[in-house]
């Protein structure tokens, strides 16, 4: 393989972290080296998305995640990644559910996770923000393992199984179990 092609194949070996609206840079700057260290990709931080104010829905008080992903799929088109993660501050949801943390392509390139629910703040308590930080660690790692191809995983440690709630990511590792782990590599 000729070096000019080994260079492309590694710069497309990357995984974009995308934020949409106002997002703390400390938050994307927490999870670049971990998301890199999880993937074994280069993390990059790349210029931010204007806010999803065209998928807001007035009698939800909420945004659709889905046309979200399809902004990112058209952001992404000329930038040379793999994977990207868009990152908000809005409260999400797909029509079959009542919130959601986030959305993925299953197998494709392109995730979405919302910060607003996973602070403690939203239910009315203290602010704690390494427990903050940690759990967006875990959905980020959980949305962009489905772009990897995974599936919601049986075990209730694994980054993979599916929060149905607050208490299910916390109760969760931000690690893939040794099955998830492998399917992964």
């Amino acid at each position: 393989m000729s070096q000019y092609l080994e260079e492309k194949n590694i710069e497309k070996r990357r995984i974009l972290l995308i934020p949409i609206g106002k997002i703390d840079r400390n938050i994307l700057i927490y999870l670049q080296p971990k998301l890199k260290v999880r993937f074994n990709r280069k993390v990059e931080i790349v210029s931010r998305l204007e806010p999803p104010d065209y998928t807001y829905n007035s009698k939800r008080r909420q945004y659709y995640s889905t046309p979200i992903l399809s902004e990112l799929s058209s952001f992404i088109s000329n930038l040379n990644g793999e994977k990207a993660l868009g990152i908000v501050d809005v409260d999400l949801y797909v029509p079959e559910l009542n919130f959601v943390f986030g959305e993925a392509e299953l197998g494709g390139k392109v995730a979405v996770i919302s910060l607003i629910r996973l602070r403690q703040e939203f239910y009315g308590l203290p602010s704690d923000q390494e427990l903050f930080l940690e759990r967006a660690l875990k959905e980020a790692t959980h949305e962009l393992g489905h772009c990897f191809g995974l599936r919601h995983c049986s075990d209730p440690t694994c980054v993979m199984h599916f929060s149905n709630s607050l208490a299910d990511t916390d109760r969760k590792r931000s690690f893939f179990c040794k099955r998830c782990k492998k399917i992964l590599e």
